[in-house]
């Protein structure tokens, strides 16, 4: 899962059979902290949801970059579904209640710089495609749901789920340093989170570490590797001491060799 300067959510690890918490994605510049509220309905007041324009604004190449710092995406449209203004949603975050529970969300469309509010009526998941199909307030049709063809379903960076133990958002584990547990040697730094069967830590080696096979890695053939990010494999989570301390399998840090 490759996001450009991402702040993301991720769940406990699969060891533990706690569902993962995949990414909620906030584009522009990466903000520390990691904010938690109780109440899934943003606190930012906005006004009355607006009935969407049967067309979509045509990009400007001119039009200034969205200010989205404040902002996570949760789901892009991908397409109208029926003919009564239901949408498909691919949803980047596995938080169902972002499409489940009714309420506010907000609408980015291509060449806006800020998303809109919109109300979400209601949503349900389609499991076989890994999709979920909404309905929002003032989408009546197939023409109106066929506007909205590739916009971004958005939250406030401050509207995050509470995570549950042993469960982290992304932000958190991103820069934090990787060693080996036995021998408290530095194998990298977390650069990003692949979602898989299991997430996996994208790990950007440091120049000094040496595989199992006595081969530097400052070798141009490898410069990341991935790791399980489960309980076998990454037992310590210190996110005060930023670091991680993995007990990996033999041969798994050559992988990509």
């Amino acid at each position: 899962m490759k996001h450009e300067e991402a702040n993301k959510e991720i769940g406990g690890r699969e060891a533990k059979g706690q569902r993962s918490k995949r990414a909620e994605k906030q584009k522009g510049k990466r903000v520390g902290g990691n904010s938690k509220i109780q109440n899934a309905q943003s606190p930012i007041p906005s006004p009355q949801s607006p009935v969407p324009s049967p067309q979509s604004p045509v990009p400007n190449p001119q039009s200034p970059a969205p200010n989205l710092d404040n902002w996570l995406e949760i789901g892009k449209i991908v397409s109208p579904q029926g003919l009564s203004g239901e949408l498909r949603v691919y949803p980047v975050s596995d938080f169902p209640e972002r499409f489940e529970v009714p309420g506010k969300r907000w609408l980015l469309r291509s060449g806006d710089t800020e998303p809109q509010p919109i109300e979400l009526l209601t949503g349900r998941y389609i499991s076989n495609k890994n999709l979920y199909v909404i309905k929002l307030a003032g989408v009546e049709n197939c023409d109106q749901a066929e506007a909205l063809r590739g916009c971004t379903l958005m939250v406030p960076a401050s509207d995050r789920p509470q995570l549950g133990e042993d469960e982290y958002h992304v932000l958190d584990l991103i820069g934090l340093e990787v060693f080996m547990q036995v021998s408290g040697e530095l194998v990298g730094t977390v650069v990003d989170i692949i979602p898989a069967g299991n997430d996996l830590l994208e790990v950007k080696l440091h120049p000094s570490f040496t595989t199992d096979k006595g081969q530097m890695t400052n070798d141009k053939k490898q410069k990341t590797v991935l790791i399980p990010f489960v309980e076998a494999i990454a037992p310590i989570v210190d996110l005060k001491s930023n670091r991680i301390e993995i007990t990996p399998p033999p041969g798994l840090l050559e992988i990509n060799n």
